[in-house]
């Protein structure tokens, strides 16, 4: 198995001077697209609630992923409190719009992915890393200083800069986006973020530039490349025709997506309908009838018979 590209990065300096871009950024924030523009060095905070240090909810061997991320021993899952969106359903609200976490410097982030390393997982998967890129770089460097050697999955929401993905270059070898939305209305009620669509898109080009289509190893598990989740909403709140289209044209048919089923009413979705009840079998079939529409024939959908169970284990199932 090749090792992860950030490994070369550390030898020659270049994981360095990425942590230095990204960290004096966070002097007049502008790691996202909301460009917030205070001192989070001085433990200023703006939309996300997060100032110089990181905070962390918990962090373990996660079997609940995609069979190509989770494989046989879990991916080492670290979450991230608080966040750069504001979706009203978020199922992680307690921890992305609540203050549940802790506080984590740079050499505790470093630890938590060597004991994760330790416990056998297959990578260390930063969820929800947007507002903390930096704060990731800067541990990362001390995590490779003291072992570490597994792939890193940046699995984000897809509210991103393509700038500061294009930092990421040459350090992250499996992107993990969301594409929630390609209506700016549905973006801007649902999850405060008018221009989801644009910065969404441009973003995941850019990791598709980078890392291309996903690639595995004799156990199916992902070493490199891009999947992408999509989550349908109900009403197609999430546009799914118009970001199959997207992928099908603007990246490639060969592309990953996890086509995903399991939403369901949380944190202030039971006030603001339709987003109040789960979606129909009749909405999730027509998703699919979207995926074949535009030829994507790679990754997860879940079965009919049971929406929140994935379609099996065989990572290289058409849809």
């Amino acid at each position: 198995m090749a090792l992860p590209s950030y490994i070369d990065a550390f030898k020659s300096g270049g994981l360095h001077k990425k942590a230095e871009t990204a960290l004096s950024m966070l002097e007049s924030c502008a790691i996202c697209p909301r460009k917030c523009g205070i001192n989070r060095l001085k433990d200023e905070k703006g939309f996300c609630r997060t100032g110089r240090n990181a905070l962390v909810c918990s962090y373990f061997a996660h079997h609940g992923e995609e069979p190509a991320i989770s494989g046989t021993k879990g991916s080492g899952t670290i979450f991230f409190s608080r966040c750069n969106l504001k979706c009203l359903y978020c199922q992680n609200y307690d921890f992305s719009q609540l203050e549940e976490g802790r506080k984590a410097g740079a050499s505790e982030l470093a630890g938590y992915m060597l004991e994760l390393q330790e416990l056998g997982c297959h990578n260390i998967n930063f969820v929800t890393p947007t507002h903390v890129m930096p704060q990731i770089l800067e541990a990362l460097i001390l995590a490779v200083r003291d072992g570490l050697h597994i792939p890193l999955v940046y699995n984000t929401s897809g509210y991103e800069l393509p700038e500061m993905i294009r930092l990421l270059d040459g350090i992250i070898d499996i992107y993990l986006p969301d594409m929630r939305y390609a209506d700016n209305a549905h973006a801007a009620r649902y999850s405060l973020a008018p221009d989801y669509p644009e910065f969404n898109q441009r973003s995941v080009k850019e990791m598709f530039d980078q890392v291309g289509i996903a690639k595995f190893d004799e156990n199916d598990i992902i070493e490199r490349g891009l999947i992408i989740r999509h989550l349908v909403l109900p009403q197609d709140l999430s546009s799914t025709e118009q970001i199959c289209a997207f992928i099908a044209k603007k990246l490639s048919p060969q592309v990953y997506i996890s086509l995903m089923s399991q939403y369901q009413p949380c944190f202030e979705a039971e006030s603001n309908p339709p987003l109040d009840r789960r979606i129909t079998r009749e909405e999730y079939a027509r998703a699919v009838s979207s995926l074949k529409k535009y030829g994507l024939e790679n990754g997860w959908v879940q079965e009919s018979h049971g929406l929140e169970r994935f379609a099996g284990t065989n990572i290289k199932r058409n849809i």
